[in-house]
């Protein structure tokens, strides 16, 4: 059965759920969506545990809204993903699966649900196309999050074709910006080595960095994601997932590079290539979405700008309070 596309989709009148929106990606949602004449429903994870599928089905069915965005998962970077296998591929099929689902139930006109460029092959061509998927094995770093968001990508293929729900797929690629995470047992590279950069300009001594700085990674402000997730929202209604990127990449050297000028750091950047690398490059092929009218606004020097800022405004507060 084919999904029946309204096109654009108006979101003026209309009730939108962001799951996760106490998330980086969530909260940026729910400012995007500011002034788009929506209501914007959320619920926080000590009211409802997307995991459990009896109380997402009663959530949905009491609220009723019109759309979801899937922003909701268990997240982290290689150290946590390493660590915590069960967590990042239990946690995130289970989301999928219960939020998909019960909105189907629900009777929900139109689904985003969000991904991660790390569903690609480890050694796919790059830039790297939405048809990459699944043309080789996945980079064993990152494999259980992976796993669990193709799994997504499919639960929302599947409900198209069975059910003729409206229910698309993202795939961003690197995000940082505005309330990531920085804790360094769980965080991804830019906070990671903002608050490393951070600690060493105050106290002094060399900061190690994880791998040798080769690999190379394309970065999205969080404010872009959301603004092309709304986009997508709005004009677009097909099988295939979407990428969203810049066009652009950095090798981790380079990007250490610039966040220490952003933050005043000075001293010795220690590489540590016994550390694991992950893929060696990353870069979407992100035409499709630019082909819908699409364009990011940041580029890379003033987003991190503007985290590192957001950072320390957090961090004093946390002092002060």
């Amino acid at each position: 059965m084919a999904a029946i596309a309204e096109l654009p989709y108006r979101l003026a009148g209309r009730r939108v759920w962001v799951a996760g929106h106490r998330g980086m990606v969530g909260s940026a949602l729910v400012r995007r969506l500011q002034g788009t004449g929506c209501e914007v429903l959320t619920v926080g994870r000590d009211t409802l545990d997307l995991r459990r599928q009896e109380p997402v089905e009663r959530w949905l069915a009491e609220t009723r809204p019109d759309a979801v965005i899937l922003a909701a998962g268990t997240v982290g970077g290689i150290l946590a993903n390493d660590s915590r296998p069960v967590d990042f591929l239990y946690d995130n099929i289970a989301i999928a699966q219960n939020v998909v689902d019960a909105s189907w139930r629900a009777g929900v006109t139109k689904l985003l649900s969000l991904g991660s460029t790390c569903i690609y092959p480890r050694t796919a061509p790059v830039p790297t196309r939405e048809d990459a998927l699944l043309t080789g094995p996945l980079e064993p770093t990152n494999e259980w999050y992976a796993i669990a968001k193709i799994a997504g990508i499919k639960l929302c293929q599947a409900y198209r074709r069975q059910h003729g729900c409206d229910f698309i797929s993202a795939m961003p690629t690197n995000l940082y910006g505005p309330g990531d995470n920085f804790d360094l047992a769980s965080s991804h590279v830019v906070p990671a080595l903002m608050r490393k950069f951070a600690a060493a300009a105050e106290h002094g001594g060399p900061v190690e960095i994880w791998g040798s700085g080769r690999p190379r990674r394309e970065f999205l402000h969080v404010d872009d994601c959301a603004d092309a997730c709304i986009h997508l929202l709005q004009h677009y209604s097909d099988d295939s997932h979407v990428n969203v990127g810049t066009g652009s990449d950095i090798s981790i050297g380079e990007l250490a590079g610039i966040i220490a000028e952003v933050v005043g750091y000075r001293g010795e950047l220690r590489f540590d290539a016994s550390k694991p690398d992950g893929a060696p490059h990353r870069r979407l092929d992100s035409s499709l979405l630019a082909g819908l009218g699409w364009q990011p606004r940041y580029d890379l020097r003033r987003g991190l700008v503007e985290t590192y800022d957001w950072f320390r405004q957090a961090a004093g507060q946390r002092r002060g309070g």
